[in-house]
């Protein structure tokens, strides 16, 4: 049986509005323990501060993780910068392979994404290069070669020349659906880069996320990582909502699983993004990817079969479309407590800023695109108050919930934290410094809200008798730290379930090694591999 933990010589923060504070914190059986155990091994946090575990509550996980191994565009400045990259990782592309990138943004750029480009460098060598928001893709001709079908597909934008021949990018479900035909990573590569992608999540605290991947196999990714004992955080996993008969066909119900991995919601595009300028604003412009009759009837059917739905929804238009969809529905999924939720809620006509609270239509926000996002927000959405208005759904009464959305920022709960308090992650003065949020509210949306979301709240979320120990430590109190400290907190050591999943050299003495004990998996196949 494993010893009882005691944790004290710190501040330890439970969330916990009962006590918010308290002097020491015992761990037992994979739980916060209600006392002492004399026999207990005590660890001495020389003034850290211990936290409730903390909550990613919009990643591609499988996919941040292989873009760790993927060619970095996210600071290029311009395309020949970008290019620059892309010469330096062609010598290592086996014969026949892809070479693969992410995180340009050519709205920052004076000369546009185009094949020519990089057909002058790369050859036969098909490239395939991810904006930062990942709704577009920026193809050579080595790559457009590949394709054994029409580029065109419903609710998606090819980029033609004068000549009528494609310009090598693919916008919104043109992208996806190329990427589905001839980009898909396979299981064991996932897997692989998933293993790498646990062990940076446990550095930054991370011991739980709401994953978005599902379309690509990533509850499958998570089953294997479970079942050879190495999941290290908690997942709550999206799924498409075009999947919705199969799992009906099944008999799956939102919350499959066991406290490790479980199925949870279905995820609809009601629009594209901010950044590849198919956001759907009430001006007309950007792109439907889905109208709000058509989302109202998948939240009945997704209701009738026990499935809440997180909606995608950047402009103005998709939020007010999707909070429509939800008004006109809600005598089918309210009475069942399904928590519904909008992704992102990027711009907001301010009649709408309190219709979240009103609805009971969370908030999946990402306060880190604020900042990452201004200098873009204020060329295209100028003029627009509604932008990334944090602060007035809190105001509302709106529950939030933060995520990172990698990886288009980085899987960083702590980081998310100083961007949401801050709205600066650089130098410049805050940006709409009125949207800001507090140390308090930053953590509630990190620690406690998500959990909510996934109907956890009674076995995680704070650090409380009978609840699952998942808790980190860091190297100073965000409630007491200067503001200008909030951008430096460290995370020391990251528990999981009574078990230390990272550590650093700098963690308190006591906590040691990193020591982690797998859990046995569920296994969930598919009916056509029975």
């Amino acid at each position: 049986m494993q010893r009882q933990l005691v944790l004290a010589g710190g501040t330890i923060r439970t969330l916990d509005r009962r006590a918010a504070v308290v002097d020491h914190l015992a761990v037992g059986g994979g739980r916060i323990a209600a006392g002492r155990d004399p026999a207990a091994r005590q660890v001495n946090l020389g003034g850290a501060c211990v936290l409730p575990g903390l909550n990613d509550s919009h990643v591609h996980f499988p996919t941040w993780s292989l873009a760790q191994r993927q060619v970095r565009l996210e600071d290029t400045r311009t395309r020949a910068e970008a290019l620059d990259r892309v010469a330096l990782a062609l010598p290592g592309v086996p014969r026949g392979a892809w070479l693969r990138g992410f995180g340009w943004r050519s709205a920052d750029w004076t000369e546009a994404p185009e094949r020519g480009a990089i057909d002058r460098m790369a050859g036969d060598v098909p490239v395939a290069l991810w904006a930062k928001d990942y709704h577009s893709l920026w193809l050579n001709g080595a790559a457009l070669a590949r394709a054994d079908a029409p580029l065109e597909v419903p609710g998606g934008l090819v980029e033609r020349d004068r000549h009528g021949e494609p310009t090598g990018v693919l916008r919104e479900n043109a992208a996806w659906t190329f990427r589905d035909r001839y980009l898909i990573p396979t299981l064991d590569e996932m897997v692989d880069a998933s293993r790498d992608g646990l062990a940076i999540a446990g550095a930054r605290g991370v011991t739980a996320i709401h994953d978005k991947d599902g379309w690509m196999g990533s509850f499958e990714v998570f089953q294997r990582l479970q079942d050879e004992g190495e999941l290290t955080l908690r997942v709550w996993q999206s799924l498409p909502a075009d999947r919705l008969a199969e799992l009906r066909a099944l008999g799956l119900r939102s919350g499959f699983g066991n406290e490790w991995l479980r199925l949870g919601y279905l995820k609809v595009f009601m629009d594209g993004t901010l950044g590849s300028a198919t956001a759907h604003l009430l001006d007309g412009s950007g792109v439907e990817i889905t109208s709000a009759s058509r989302l109202a009837e998948i939240v009945r059917e997704a209701a009738a079969a026990g499935w809440p739905v997180g909606v995608h929804a950047i402009g103005d238009a998709a939020n007010r479309a999707a909070l429509d969809a939800f008004e006109a529905t809600a005598e089918a999924w309210r009475p069942l407590g399904l928590r519904q939720r909008i992704e992102h809620a990027q711009l907001l006509d301010p009649a709408d800023v309190a219709r979240f609270s009103a609805l009971g239509v969370t908030a999946s926000v990402q306060f880190s695109h604020a900042p990452s996002d201004r200098d873009l927000a204020d060329r295209v959405w100028e003029g627009h108050p509604g932008a990334y208005a944090y602060r007035s759904l809190l105001d509302s009464g709106a529950r939030l919930v933060n995520g990172s959305d990698a990886p288009i920022e980085e899987l960083d709960p702590l980081q998310g934290l100083a961007a949401g308090v801050l709205r600066t992650l650089d130098e410049r003065p805050p940006w709409r410094a009125e949207q800001a949020v507090t140390v308090g509210e930053a953590l509630r949306a990190i620690c406690l809200s998500p959990v909510e979301l996934a109907h956890d709240e009674k076995s995680r979320g704070t650090l409380v008798p009978g609840k699952l120990a998942d808790l980190v430590v860091v190297d100073r109190d965000p409630f007491t730290c200067s503001r200008e400290e909030l951008r430096e907190i460290a995370v020391l050591a990251t528990m999981v379930g009574g078990h230390w999943v990272h550590t650093t050299e700098n963690a308190p003495k006591g906590i040691g090694e990193a020591s982690w004990s797998g859990s046995h998996g569920l296994r969930l196949r598919r009916r056509a591999q029975r």
